[in-house]
């Protein structure tokens, strides 16, 4: 009999190839997670570092992210195939779309559900309250080595950083911080002068779906082996656009 999990993300590529990899092992229900409105993370962004880095974000985002994941497409379903995994639309009929992953009614559909795990994706930063709630292990895929690169974008600035020793993925326990949760398996990735910041991040889940597999089967059978990293902790941000041009004449960081 296969095991049930709950699959709880954002809608998107990267919860898509997160889930076609567990439903292979795995009865995977997903609960797709409303994401906040841009106005209040924005005003959050401006809160924790002022409102000229968040222009500088959102130009970044603008004219050089949207446009380089547009000229990528070719590139990134290459890396799908080279690691046989797939971003297909999740079907509507096996999701079922909540408001939040903080709220009773997460806490219910999860509850209902009775999985042997929780694998999140994308959610807002879990309270201690949900974490005590669900009741069941809660896993995520992080796009970084933990703990040197918390936050976003790990591969793009351990890449900036001359730091290909620290370039890949983590899939880890979630606790209350922000990416600080024991690791289960970590891996690296292998950017090529064809990639760029639109496509680290799918490298790091093609590879990183393969590692939670391995890790939601290892808590289930109870073999799973816990690390905690001691050493340098940090958490990056999104990049602005000014941060991008620097890095991308000074070091050809693309």
């Amino acid at each position: 009999m296969r095991e049930r999990i709950v699959l709880i993300g954002r809608e998107g590529s990267a919860t898509a190839i997160l889930y076609h990899a567990l439903v292979v092992e795995f009865d995977v229900y997903v609960l797709h997670e409303t994401p906040p409105p841009v106005s209040q993370l924005l005003r959050w962004r401006a809160k924790h570092g002022g409102w000229w880095k968040v222009c500088g974000q959102v130009l970044f985002r603008i004219l050089v992210a949207k446009p380089l994941g547009w000229m990528s497409t070719v590139r990134r379903a290459a890396i799908l195939k080279e690691h046989g995994v797939s971003d297909q639309e999740i079907a509507s009929v096996a999701v079922t779309r909540i408001g939040s992953v903080n709220s009773p009614e997460c806490w219910d559909r999860v509850h209902a559900l009775s999985p042997r795990a929780v694998v999140i994706n994308g959610t807002r930063i879990l309270s201690k309250k949900t974490i005590a709630a669900l009741g069941v292990p809660v896993l995520n895929t992080h796009v970084g080595i933990t703990p040197m690169y918390r936050g976003v974008h790990g591969a793009y600035w351990a890449l900036v950083n001359d730091d290909r020793a620290h370039c890949g993925v983590t899939v880890h326990l979630v606790d209350e911080g922000i990416d600080t949760g024991g690791i289960l398996h970590q891996a690296l990735i292998e950017p090529t002068d064809q990639d760029n910041f639109s496509t680290y991040p799918v490298m790091q889940m093609a590879v990183g779906a393969k590692l939670m597999v391995r890790a939601v089967s290892d808590l289930i059978t109870g073999i799973a082996a816990v690390k905690h990293i001691e050493g340098e902790s940090r958490r990056w941000y999104h990049p602005t656009l000014w941060q991008y041009l620097r890095n991308r004449a000074k070091r050809g960081i693309r």
